[in-house]
């Protein structure tokens, strides 16, 4: 499967699209899935991947209103190509099997955290054609009867966008279902949603389907829940719910709406309005103005306030201190305890027991590994080191998720061949970023060109594996079967029951896939799936001994591009997904696509 986030030509689309049955675009579509499709901060395009703007490609672009070279700086927001790319593949899927898209979309919605797939998943919803049409007989006039009714997988949108649950991390905040509008204004996606005959494709005006119900829907609820409202207000959403009540024209139900949202009105120059303009009972904004640091922290503890409210509000001459960080504590999520941990450790608040108790508490609930790219910004090596350490768990419980009760050994190889001059370090990279979630005793490393090398970390762990690595560099010829061959030759078995996963590592122009699959067989080892980490370095052409080498062997074959592995966000929830996606012979399991399929229809939202 070419991944997601490489590059396709359209003719590559065309045969990926013939080629593919719904199952395979479908996990094609979540191991391969780029979690980037809203960028906070600058960016540029080259070679149609997105990747942060330098200090100087930004002054550049200020400088001159553009790049040089085949290169395009992009604002704050919208990843358009990436959009467009997930919302083709979505397409793909929904054309094959229009049940598999609604049961995906209700699967991503209630089982996974993955913000931007639910936005472009009810994106797709909302508008595609199954809105539960009446069927009628065949007779004409008066003979013509209503049969049965379409499903209607409108409603599963509709139900993503409206979806609550208290307590719950999977609901769609203000700003992400401003998100789920902006998709379906994409000139792109606008196109294909004509293609599909989504809505009138005679129209020039973007479809969006159910969108402004579901919206409206979602406001209405939370109006008639005040506490909601008044927390979406303390979490900064309230201009949020301001700019999505303005898009749909919401008509609120009483002006206790604008009080909350803190909202005066005025007259629309027809005069339709009737609520909000008079008498509107004044809301004491919270200011931190003319206050002692002690009075603000008092103002925090009484006020509930949020750690964005908190930040927004601190007078400059004042800002942030200790003592105002320690009674914001309590609002912070252990997510914000994480990203603030450099915070922590500028005001020494990681040498009180209680804080650093609650510190590491937060760093055990983490789901993917921020931590990693946070511990290089401490000066104190302990602390560094246990956010390493957070970040190694994430990854061993990710592959514990994925492989309970099967019996997996795993076996990478590493192509260190003269063609990855320039692409090597970011194997690397992938390597330290994975093979510590696995269980020592299960896993076989070796590094090869014209011949093979077993590697063997000091210590188990990201760290462990990045130091073996610090020495490995690119040259020589390529043959994959010597990667196998160190294994063979340093007594490497697996036993008979078990499971073998083959991880190769590069740009796969080696030795012909019989010649690899004939070789592997021969060692004594016959994988029950290949993943192929595809790495390719600029100026190279990529072969196919890997995937010819799968279809010799008659296993599944799973590509991902090596950006996956090395990206702090993305890197658990890839090798989950590869790994619940393969079928093991050590464990009796469900996978991942039946997962999906035995996922009910989201239809209630509350």
């Amino acid at each position: 499967m070419t991944p997601l986030n490489q590059t396709r030509t359209p003719e590559e689309l065309r045969n990926l699209a013939e080629s593919l049955g719904p199952a395979e675009r479908l996990l094609d579509l979540i191991i391969n899935f780029p979690d980037h499709l809203w960028h906070n901060r600058p960016g540029v395009i080259e070679d149609g991947k997105w990747k942060s703007a330098t200090k100087e490609q930004i002054r550049e672009f200020h400088e001159n209103g553009q790049l040089t070279g085949r290169r395009e700086f992009r604002q704050p927001g919208p990843n358009v190509e990436a959009i467009e790319r997930v919302y083709g593949a979505l397409a793909d899927i929904w054309t094959a099997n229009n049940e598999l898209a609604a049961r995906l979309a209700s699967n991503i919605m209630l089982e996974t955290d993955w913000r931007d797939m639910k936005v472009v998943c009810a994106a797709f919803m909302l508008v595609q054609k199954r809105s539960g049409e009446p069927i009628f007989n065949d007779a004409r006039g008066s003979g013509r009867e209503v049969l049965f009714y379409d499903d209607d997988f409108r409603e599963v949108g509709e139900a993503m966008v409206k979806f609550y649950r208290r307590g719950s991390n999977k609901m769609m905040n203000p700003k992400l279902i401003q998100r789920v509008g902006q998709v379906l204004s994409l000139p792109g996606v606008a196109d294909m949603n004509r293609t599909l005959e989504f809505g009138n494709p005679q129209k020039r005006k973007a479809f969006t389907g159910r969108y402004y119900k579901a919206v409206r829907d979602w406001i209405t609820f939370r109006e008639s829940n005040e506490s909601m409202l008044a927390g979406l207000k303390r979490g900064g959403f309230a201009n949020s719910v301001k700019s999505l009540s303005r898009m749909v024209g919401y008509k609120p139900q009483s002006q206790r709406y604008f009080e909350i949202l803190d909202w005066p009105q005025k007259q629309h120059s027809d005069g339709h309005r009737s609520i909000g303009l008079n008498g509107l009972l004044s809301i004491e904004k919270v200011s931190f103005d003319g206050l002692s640091e002690a009075e603000i922290c008092e103002k925090i503890i009484s006020e509930n306030l949020g750690w964005k409210q908190i930040v927004g509000l601190l007078p400059k001459e004042l800002g942030l201190t200790p003592a105002i960080f320690v009674a914001a504590m309590p609002r912070l999520s252990d997510k914000e305890l994480v990203i603030l941990t450099p915070t922590f450790e500028e005001f020494g608040l990681l040498d009180h027991p209680e804080i650093k108790e609650r510190w590491q508490s937060a760093l055990s609930t983490q789901e993917d590994q921020r931590s990693r790219h946070i511990a290089k910004n401490l000066k104190n090596r302990e602390n560094a080191a246990e956010m390493e350490q957070a970040a190694d768990k994430v990854v061993a419980k990710a592959v514990e998720s994925a492989t309970r009760e099967a019996d997996i050994h795993i076996q990478f190889i590493i192509d260190i061949s003269a063609s990855m001059e320039g692409a090597i370090d970011l194997s690397k990279e992938a390597l330290s970023m994975i093979a510590q979630g696995f269980p020592q005793d299960r896993v076989h490393i070796s590094a090869f060109n014209t011949v093979g090398y077993l590697l063997r970390p000091r210590h188990w762990s990201g760290k462990g594996i990045d130091h073996m690595l610090q020495s490995v560099q690119a040259g020589g010829g390529t043959n994959y079967s010597s990667g196998l061959a160190v294994f063979r030759a340093n007594r490497v078995r697996v036993p008979d029951n078990a499971d073998l996963i083959l991880f190769c590592v590069g740009d796969e122009a080696g030795e012909s896939g019989e010649n690899f699959a004939r070789f592997a067989q021969q060692c004594g080892y016959q994988p029950s799936a290949i993943a192929h980490i595809v790495n390719v370095a600029k100026g190279w052409s990529r072969g196919s001994t890997v995937r010819r080498a799968s279809e010799v062997l008659g296993v599944p074959y799973t590509e991902m591009a090596v950006e996956q592995f090395t990206d702090v966000y993305q890197v658990q929830r890839t090798l989950k997904a590869l790994l619940e996606s393969q079928p093991y012979k050590s464990a009796e399991r469900v996978s991942l696509v039946e997962k999906i399929l035995q996922t009910p229809l989201l239809t209630k939202p509350y």
